[in-house]
């Protein structure tokens, strides 16, 4: 490869060639056994990126759908986990509860807090005016309700999904399966 296309890309990804414009795009697809997929990606070129997204997709055994055909099964919340440490339960239950989250999950050794979008901030906030350490905070789509995919099958909704992060504009997948530990 010439070093001119090399220089180029560098440029190009790191934001130094005039004119580069990105744009973020969601689309919708079906995964193997009827699993939604929503595909979250940032492209300089949507046309290049829904071109490899199908043919990855179609080559991972799943569909591209079209907008709206999977997107009714899932809702936006807003998502933050924060390190259990020393915290009560209990306590940080009472001040999410005030700020407006939805629901709080145990998970490990991290507290996943769902919100609704317009209350995002405000626990968001609640949370750092407490002194709790917060690992990540974001917008997702969280699945109405889940699908339970176990064996052969989890198998294959997991090589279709690593099959999608695999293209470099996608930025986060969210699906509806339930994967089963075995």
């Amino acid at each position: 490869m010439p070093q001119d296309n090399i220089t180029r890309a560098i440029k190009k990804g790191t934001g130094e060639l005039e004119g580069v414009k990105y744009e973020e795009i969601t689309y919708e697809a079906y995964a193997p056994n009827g699993i939604a997929v929503i595909i979250e990606s940032v492209t300089d070129n949507k046309n290049r990126t829904v071109a490899e997204l199908r043919h990855g997709i179609s080559k991972a055994g799943g569909n591209l759908g079209e907008s709206g055909s999977v997107a009714w099964m899932f809702e936006r919340k807003g998502v933050i986990t924060v390190e259990k440490g020393n915290i009560n339960e209990d306590d940080i239950m009472e001040v999410i509860l005030e700020a407006g989250a939805d629901d709080l999950k145990t998970d490990g050794e991290y507290f996943e807090i769902i919100t609704p979008i317009d209350s995002f901030d405000p626990v968001r906030k609640a949370i750092e005016d407490k002194a709790y350490k917060i690992d990540s905070a974001s917008l997702q789509y969280i699945a109405k309700d889940l699908i339970v995919t176990e064996g052969k099958k989890a198998e294959e909704v997991m090589r279709f999904i690593e099959a999608i992060e695999d293209n470099d504009d996608v930025q986060n997948v969210y699906t509806n399966a339930d994967f089963i530990d075995e």
